[in-house]
């Protein structure tokens, strides 16, 4: 592998389920680290379940593997290049590996829901940029959520619909626990005129 001549930065993109953070990453034009990757499979010990027993609460970040993200995204911002799980939510279940390469870019987006629960490890290692959480109307949120896990096929309807509704109840204590761990909320624009200040090194300076 060969290493940048300084090392890169990572963009944390994060906020509720369906409220367009892969849009968004993908408008960039940069390079995209997918946090869900990370999730654990649905044979771990350690998932935590739904309050009431009926399953493992994907919502909750102890169903993701937060420490091999931040060394997937510590081994980006290093030498440019980290193996990815290559998950697949519908099974619940990882079904191989992948190679995430950024070339020599200075900057990467690393998206996901339990993105903000890393800003305190990133800036640790000092190679943030900026974390977002991208926000908007709980009803437009859930109807994109919704149209896409149903297109995807991602779990039955009936799961589907029932997540969908307890997620957008739950939506403005999302954003403010994100926004708690440091994301700065905010909308699309807004999401990209401080990307486009991350990409010109004008961000962390002015902390998130």
């Amino acid at each position: 592998m060969t290493s940048h001549s300084s090392p890169a930065r990572v963009i944390l993109l994060t906020g509720p389920s369906g409220s367009g953070k892969s849009s968004l990453a993908a408008l960039t034009g940069l390079p995209v680290l997918n946090l869900d990757d990370f999730y654990k499979e649905a044979d771990d010990p350690t998932l935590p379940p739904l309050p009431d027993g009926s399953g493992p609460d994907w919502d909750a970040p102890g169903s993701w593997d937060h420490r091999a993200a931040v060394d997937a995204i510590a081994e980006l911002c290093r030498t440019s290049r980290t193996a990815v799980p290559v998950y697949d939510i519908a099974t619940s279940s990882r079904k191989g590996t992948t190679t995430l390469d950024i070339g020599r870019t200075p900057l990467f987006i690393a998206e996901g829901i339990f993105a903000a629960d890393i800003i305190g490890h990133c800036r640790e290692l000092g190679v943030l940029a900026d974390a977002l959480c991208l926000r908007g109307r709980p009803s437009t949120t859930f109807r994109r959520r919704l149209l896409r896990d149903l297109r995807e096929g991602r779990k039955s309807a009936p799961y589907l619909i029932s997540r969908g509704l307890r997620l957008m109840r739950a939506e403005r204590g999302i954003v403010a626990r994100q926004t708690a761990l440091g994301a700065y909320a905010c909308g699309k624009d807004t999401a990209m005129g401080r990307i486009a200040a991350a990409a010109a090194g004008r961000r962390e300076g002015a902390r998130v």
